[in-house]
């Protein structure tokens, strides 16, 4: 149901602030101001998902962006470019620390404000989800004194949350810790943070090698984003300096094609690389009105392949007072890849595709898919959920050439591989479309 503002008796400070403050308490990611023809919508994210939220109509409409501009620090008579701000304040008794972007299009400036939450970074590695496998892993990783690990997944997908659940592991007295990042998004005391600036030729490649002269252990780049960036990221961790970056791929195997394609070297590559972490956000069911239900043939028949378990029943969601729709909040699927001495010697003998990728899953991988359907048998998330994660996220991540192609096949495949198993005999239920449609969504 649409929030009902009183826009002739409440002055637009006193609006725009409630937004903000009543977003922030529903756990909002992000706030949409999207100008129509007849009024502006409003809309508010909520575990991965848009839902209207208000109508501003268009007589105030330019009095409410002005407003948000002026607290976000930009320019309130430009409209014509896009623009970046940010907004740090305490309103009703929230702190409050958002990131503001402004982008004209056809019916007016659009206004996108993302919600920072460090909770769960500052809850520390262990609130993350990861299996007890993946945990060991990631611990192992971050041992190591010199070598790059990277964090992968789409755009909103908890990589900033983990890099910095990671550094916050590693902050120790003994250490020198430099982050580049654009921008800043959490501050951490006892860390040197640098924000680019691109206008002033402060890129991410320039700020790397003046690091590279300030004797730090640990360097963490936001994001790689360009050869150059990889190429001295993968440098400065083979020569004594642990790395740590994120990048958009959707899995281990992707991560290292996309470097490649990158030109960094292969024998660099090879030595460089420690470990990867692939991770999607599935939305968390509600602890409080989930319910059984039994699954249906073509659930048990995913389960039996993929984990080897006989599954009859399986959470639903029902929805109740405190979530409304079945879920709240999300929780990470992960594919963690430790790099052994056997990966290594492919990267750098340039082996094939189809052989590397039995190397990869052939290790002690889980795979994306294996670690969602354990946490759907243990009631942290849905079956549908799942199958929606790994098929749409495909899509977007193709779209933005960040990615490979990522299916339900593709996961199978690769989960076959990872289970050292023969080819199982064809399932009775076949995979085509018709019996996707079987499944309610």
């Amino acid at each position: 149901m649409l929030r009902k503002f009183d826009f002739d008796k409440m002055p637009v400070v006193e609006i725009v602030n409630d937004i903000l403050v009543d977003a922030s308490k529903r756990g909002a990611s992000d706030i949409h101001f999207d100008p129509l023809t007849d009024y502006m919508k409003l809309r508010i994210r909520i575990d991965g998902s848009l839902i209207d939220y208000a109508e501003i109509p268009n007589s105030i409409k330019k009095n409410l962006i002005t407003r948000v501009k002026i607290i976000a620090g930009m320019n309130i008579t430009e409209s014509r470019l896009p623009q970046d701000g940010a907004i740090k304040a305490s309103l009703q008794g929230v702190n409050l620390d958002l990131r503001v972007s402004a982008l004209p299009t056809q019916d007016g400036e659009k206004i996108v404000i993302r919600i920072l939450d460090y909770t769960m970074s500052a809850s520390g590695l262990e609130a993350l989800g990861f299996s007890e496998s993946n945990y060991e892993k990631v611990l192992q990783m971050i041992a190591t004194p010199s070598g790059i690990i990277l964090v992968t997944g789409a755009t909103g997908s908890g990589k900033s949350t983990t890099v910095y659940s990671i550094l916050q592991r590693l902050n120790k007295e003994d250490t020198n810790i430099i982050t580049v990042e654009d921008p800043i998004e959490m501050n951490i005391e006892g860390i040197n943070q640098v924000q680019t600036n691109s206008e002033i030729g402060l890129t991410f490649a320039n700020a790397l090698r003046s690091i590279l002269r300030q004797d730090p252990n640990i360097i963490m780049i936001g994001e790689i984003r360009d050869t150059e960036t990889a190429r001295i990221a993968v440098r400065a961790s083979i020569t004594g300096h642990l790395v740590l970056s994120t990048i958009h791929t959707n899995s281990s195997l992707n991560t290292i094609e996309r470097l490649l394609d990158m030109e960094v070297e292969r024998y660099l590559l090879a030595s460089a690389l420690t470990g990867i972490i692939s991770q999607k956000l599935a939305r968390r069911l509600c602890q409080k009105c989930r319910k059984l239900r039994p699954t249906n043939n073509y659930e048990k028949e995913l389960f039996k392949r993929v984990l080897h378990k006989e599954v009859d029943h399986v959470y639903m969601t029902e929805g109740c007072e405190e979530c409304g729709n079945g879920y709240k909040g999300r929780i990470a699927i992960h594919e963690v890849l430790l790099i052994n001495q056997e990966i290594r010697d492919a990267i750098s003998s340039n082996l094939r595709k189809e052989k590397l990728r039995d190397l990869v899953y052939g290790s002690d991988v889980i795979t994306l898919l294996q670690d969602g359907l354990e946490k759907v048998v243990s009631g942290e998330t849905t079956f549908e959920e799942i199958l929606k994660l790994i098929e749409l996220d495909s899509e977007d991540l193709n779209d933005q050439n960040h990615g490979g192609h990522y299916d339900l096949k593709s996961a199978l495949d690769n989960t076959k591989i990872a289970q050292h198993a023969p080819e199982p005999a064809k399932p009775e239920v076949t995979t085509k479309d018709d019996d996707f449609m079987n499944i309610e969504f």
